[in-house]
């Protein structure tokens, strides 16, 4: 029986610090916000996105280790969050050991492709990959199973030189399986129009990478960085911020791009 498919995202950039876990629970909220419903696998051992949906680190039964071991998504690895429409298998420091103990596994870097392949995630619209910030196992797992890809570039000196690794790690990624993987964007994040570099990055990153670049740029915003301490998304934390409208504008742009 054919199962109508999610739209598959994973939001990734091998730098640390660039807003992909804010990013990742963002734009679930908005999409959850519209009537969408999401799921957000954590494939960070740091389990941040976790926490940042209000998954207490010691209640975390099942994780996303347990897909990556696994023949299915089973529905008992799904958690409910407080948030209406949005849905989390989290992880925890369980996953740094996949590297090794993933090692002598045959298609190891297809594993998570094969269980979503295995899997009826028709109830979900989307189902965004928090990945880790570097390129191991772990990202290059997102990266075969997703549609499309994500990039937060955070507006910052050298923002471009790590992107480049990570472009031609999406080559290698579409040659060992998934020819179809997309760059959805590039996200420009943690933006201050008052300052000159961020002012020169955007417009770097506009002249290289034309149409991948998002229109939507995210704020530097203080209530960005204080909602993960409240265990919400920006969206819930507070609705009317400069980075809640932000995401929301971004989330409308994905929206517009999905075929």
């Amino acid at each position: 029986m054919q199962h109508s498919k999610p739209k598959i995202i994973a939001i990734a950039n091998q730098k640390g610090g660039v807003g992909k876990t804010t990013t990742t629970l963002s734009l679930a909220a908005a999409f959850a916000e519209v009537g969408h419903k999401v799921l957000v696998m954590d494939l960070d051992p740091q389990g941040n996105a976790s926490t940042g949906l209000g998954s207490a680190a010691d209640s975390r039964e099942f994780t996303t280790y347990d897909v990556l071991v696994g023949k299915a998504v089973e529905e008992q690895f799904i958690i409910q969050t407080d948030f209406k429409n949005l849905f989390l298998i989290p992880s925890t420091t369980d996953l740094s050991s996949a590297d090794i103990e993933l090692a002598g596994t045959k298609n190891r870097s297809h594993l998570l492709r094969s269980v979503l392949n295995n899997s009826d995630l028709s109830a979900y619209d989307y189902v965004l990959f928090d990945c880790p910030p570097s390129l191991n196992v772990l990202t290059v797992n997102a990266l075969i199973a997703a549609d499309a890809l994500i990039i937060p570039l955070q507006s910052e000196f050298f923002a471009l030189e790590g992107l480049s690794q990570l472009l031609m790690s999406v080559r290698e990624v579409r040659k060992l399986g998934n020819p179809d993987l997309r760059i959805e964007g590039v996200l420009l994040t943690m933006f201050d129009a008052r300052n000159r570099l961020s002012l020169q990055v955007e417009e770097d990153a506009r002249e290289n990478l034309g149409e991948l670049v998002f229109k939507t740029v995210i704020p530097r915003n203080v209530r960005i960085s204080e909602a993960p301490s409240f265990a919400m998304p920006v969206l819930s934390y507070d609705s009317k911020s400069k980075g809640a409208k932000a995401y929301r504008a971004l989330a409308q742009e994905v929206l517009l791009r999905r075929s």
